[in-house]
Parts: C-alpha cells; sequence; structure tokens
C-alpha cells in the first residue's frame, strides 16, 4: 500500500475526522488534494502527462433555498480535466455541497456559477458544470457497459495487492477490443472505506490475456488510494506492460456521501466517447 501519512495536505484534510455541517455557504470548506502526490508514486512527470482525459463527479444532493425560501433539488454534474493540478477530496465536497442547503440564491443559473467559480479555483483549472432538474436527470437512463464482460471466467484469485506483473500477454497478436468488469474495488485512502466500481478497458495492440487482466483488477480489492489514482495507476501500468497503439480506461464509480466519481483517461482523446450510467449508479 502506497504510504502518505507524512503528505502535509492529507493530514489537513477532513477525512477521517468528526465535522460540523455548514449552516450557510462556505467555499473554504473545498480541500484541493495534489494530483502530484499520486504520480510521483507511479514515475508520471506532470509536465508531459502519458494520458488525457477527465474526471466525471455527479452530485445526487444539492439544494438551496430560492429568495422566498422555497426548497430547491437537482442533481449536478461536474467535470475536471485531468490536467488539473488538484483534486477535490471527496469529503470535503460533499461538505461544501451541503453548505448550499440553508442559503438562499437568485435562480439555479446563479448556483451553478458560483459552484463552477469554486470548484475551478479550488482544481486550478475550467471545471464544467451542468444543473439537472431531477425529472430531467430521470430521462438519463442506465445504460449497459460497452464490450466484453470477463466476470465469468473461472480464475483463482489469491493476491488482493495491485502487481503490475499479474498481466500477461494472450500470445495472439495484435487486436482492437474492448472489456468490462464489476469486480473493481479499492478503499479510501484515509478512511479505508470501500469504493466499488465498474470499469472499461478499450485498446488497440498486443492481445492482453483475460483471465490475467481480470486478477490485475480484483488484485486492487485491499489497494488504499483515491478512485482518480486508481485510474491513473491502471492505465499507466497497462500501457507500460503492453506498449498499446491505443488505451482508454474508465471507471464508474458507485456514490458515496452523494457523489460518484467517474474518471476516465485515455492515450487519444479528452473526453470520453462512452455515455454510461450503471444501474449501480
Amino acid at each position: 500500500m502506497t504510504d502518505y501519512t507524512n503528505a502535509p495536505e492529507l493530514k489537513a484534510s477532513v477525512l477521517g475526522k468528526t465535522t460540523q455541517y455548514a449552516s450557510q455557504y462556505d467555499a473554504s470548506l473545498l480541500h484541493p488534494i495534489a494530483r502530484k502526490l499520486n504520480r510521483d508514486q507511479i514515475a508520471v512527470d506532470e509536465s508531459a502527462l502519458p494520458f488525457m482525459g477527465e474526471d466525471i463527479w455527479t452530485g445526487y444532493e444539492l439544494s438551496w433555498l430560492n429568495l422566498k425560501g422555497k426548497p430547491q433539488v437537482a442533481v449536478a454534474s461536474f467535470v475536471f480535466p485531468c490536467q488539473s493540478s488538484h483534486i477535490i477530496e471527496s469529503k470535503s465536497f460533499k461538505l461544501y455541497l451541503n453548505s448550499f442547503n440553508q442559503s438562499q440564491f437568485e435562480s439555479s443559473a446563479a448556483v451553478q456559477q458560483i459552484l463552477q467559480k469554486d470548484l475551478s479555483e479550488a482544481a486550478n483549472t475550467h471545471v464544467s458544470v451542468t444543473l439537472y432538474k431531477p425529472d430531467d436527470f430521470a430521462c438519463l437512463p442506465f445504460t449497459d457497459m460497452p464490450g466484453q464482460c470477463i466476470d465469468e471466467l473461472d480464475i483463482e484469485v489469491n493476491i488482493y495487492s495491485p502487481q503490475a506483473n499479474i498481466l500477461k500477454s494472450a500470445g495472439q497478436g495484435i487486436v482492437s477490443e474492448t472489456l468490462h468488469s464489476h469486480l473493481l474495488k479499492s478503499n479510501c485512502l484515509i478512511t479505508s472505506q470501500p469504493d466499488w466500481a465498474s470499469i472499461v478497458i478499450s485498446y488497440t495492440g498486443l492481445q492482453v490475456c483475460h483471465e490475467s487482466l481480470l486478477r490485475y483488477l480484483i488484485s486492487f480489492r485491499s489497494h488504499n488510494e483515491f478512485h482518480e489514482q486508481c485510474v491513473e495507476r491502471i492505465y499507466c501500468e497497462l500501457m507500460n506492460t503492453f506498449g498499446f497503439d491505443k488505451l482508454e480506461v474508465y471507471a464508474r464509480y458507485t456514490r458515496r456521501g452523494g457523489l460518484d466519481i467517474n474518471p476516465y483517461r485515455s492515450s487519444h482523446q479528452d473526453k470520453t466517447p462512452y455515455s454510461i450510467r450503471t444501474n449501480r449508479q
């Protein structure tokens, strides 16, 4: 397990601590964490990232008061480019969103503008924010995961910390294929609470042995790392092992604290081409 116990940014965070919910809007609740903390561990040069992509968050528990004191509710989508210097610690994000609950705003457009401003400043990049009325978001249906599911492979597993040497070639030459699994589980870096995900891996290059890929994904089961960091580790270890011509890794994590986090990393495009919302989300 990666040791971050001496990282001052994490020591100062609200994760794992008893906290009070703010009764009024408070942007100072947001706690940025430098992406560099993990990228140093996987030998990624921040000045020349080996991937593109974005982190798509969904906030299901956003509410505020209009100027007459009447509650308003929305589902929010937040998109952070992976080139940002910082991520937002999820508990601080939840506390920040809850600080809107008893605050009055003129309109949903005003709330959207404030969210975009605060998050962009915290992440040190432009963050895209979209608000949906509950009935509008209900029109976004659950979708099937793309590609072939590898979960039914009859394998024996005894490794529960990620090791790139688990990955093996199938010895079948160059292929283009899309695979998915619902068996990815990792743990929060600080609290060790479980994080559950479905993951899509699409690539062109030397064919991966499907059994070894499934063992590798399952090996994250006892691993403590943030969602975004797990996906970047998977991307880099796959690319370093196989030298793919193209690679995409996209994880759809289930929600915790009213938020789900969905990191996408690609060798060739910034925006995910997949429109996915799993039945576990």
